[in-house]
């Protein structure tokens, strides 16, 4: 008997995943050396509002000494690292779930509560991966544009909620790409309405205020998200953690694959927490040199910098296009976020760096062939 090959049409992939636009990443650091031609050294990378003092020293010896400890499964409940992150935001490990990112977090909470045809609000612009989450589960993704200053439009949001049969709210303060804070008077009103917040503070160590991550157990309908990538400088790790009411997380723990924190991640996470003092130090430089890096991009003719309060500074570029001066900088080595979204496609977000690399970056946008 003949067997029949199958064709490329006859694998039956979900109609809405063949359509569904891909997220798009940054590259790979060693994909950008090579392209451009220079060595990793001489590249300026301020386009992930990655943590440019690295990890804790104390981070890297855990790694190093692991030994045996790396050919063993880990902990799937990460008792001892959510036992320090119990002390860390001050609330107790019950409620605390570990995943590999925060991005991991966003898509467990959506499979939690959507089922195909579901409605979600995104705050647009945010975080990509609340938008790119939800067409995985088939949600139905309702966009409520942010003011011109990127504040939330919280009567809209009202409304999308009352007139819908909404699941979740997805909120990021302070906010990826404009860096602007949700305010307690709008959180309270958004928690009034009927359904859960997911409230992403993967940069609030930069923001200067508190976490709402210690009334997560008297609010049922509130999730608070946080990362270890910014602040302690392990976004190569991917190290995550979510805040949950109780009666949430059994069921997550139903649905959370058993090994997804790795060994060398786990490690890495708890030596920072032990490390506090030299790590926040770090977070004070960062947001001493946001600070000192404002006014002199207000200073470029050409640029409009939005107020930050996290470890970015979005800019409107003015007279120019923004992607011509993206990639400008990039053939100077210095590398800037740039995203064709229509709200965006006039901005650059630039990560804040050392005093020295800042002082590259300006030199470069003053110079005289811009």
């Amino acid at each position: 008997m003949t067997k029949t090959r199958m064709t490329t049409d006859a694998v039956r992939v979900r109609p809405d995943i063949a359509e569904m636009e891909p997220y798009t990443p940054i590259l790979p650091f060693e994909v950008l050396s090579e392209r451009l031609g220079r060595p990793a050294e001489q590249i300026i990378k301020l386009d992930a509002n990655e943590n440019p003092y690295g990890p804790s020293p104390k981070a890297l010896k855990a790694m190093a000494e692991l030994g045996r400890t790396a050919s063993i499964y880990p902990d799937p409940e990460s008792r001892k690292l959510r036992a320090m992150l119990a002390d860390y935001v001050q609330v107790d490990a019950s409620h605390i779930l570990v995943g590999a990112g925060a991005d991991e977090l966003i898509d467990l909470t959506m499979r939690l509560f959507v089922v195909p045809g579901d409605a979600i609000i995104n705050c647009s612009p945010s975080f990509g991966m609340y938008p790119f989450d939800a067409a995985l589960c088939g949600a139905r993704l309702m966009s409520i544009p942010r003011r011109a200053d990127f504040s939330l439009d919280v009567d809209a949001i009202e409304e999308a909620a009352q007139e819908n049969d909404v699941k979740l709210l997805f909120l990021c303060s302070p906010n990826n790409p404009s860096g602007n804070l949700i305010s307690p008077a709008e959180l309270e009103r958004l928690l009034a309405l009927p359904l859960v917040v997911v409230l992403d503070e993967a940069y609030i160590e930069f923001s200067g205020v508190e976490s709402t991550a210690q009334i997560v157990p008297q609010t049922p309908n509130l999730i608070v998200l946080r990362t270890f990538s910014k602040w302690a400088g392990l976004a190569g790790l991917r190290v995550g953690y979510g805040i949950f009411p109780l009666s949430l997380m059994g069921h997550l723990w139903k649905i959370k694959q058993p090994y997804n924190l790795n060994v060398a991640a786990d490690a890495a996470a708890r030596a920072s927490l032990a490390d506090l003092p030299a790590l926040i130090a770090n977070v004070e430089r960062i947001i001493n040199e946001r600070d000192r890096l404002l006014p002199e991009l207000e200073a470029i003719p050409y640029l409009r910098p939005y107020p930050s309060r996290s470890n970015f500074i979005l800019c409107k570029v003015v007279g120019m296009e923004a992607f011509w001066l993206k990639t400008q900088l990039e053939d100077r080595g210095i590398l800037v976020r740039y995203y064709k979204t229509p709200r965006l496609s006039d901005h650059i977000r630039i990560s804040v760096g050392k005093p020295e690399q800042s002082d590259v970056l300006l030199a470069a946008l003053r110079a005289n062939s811009y």
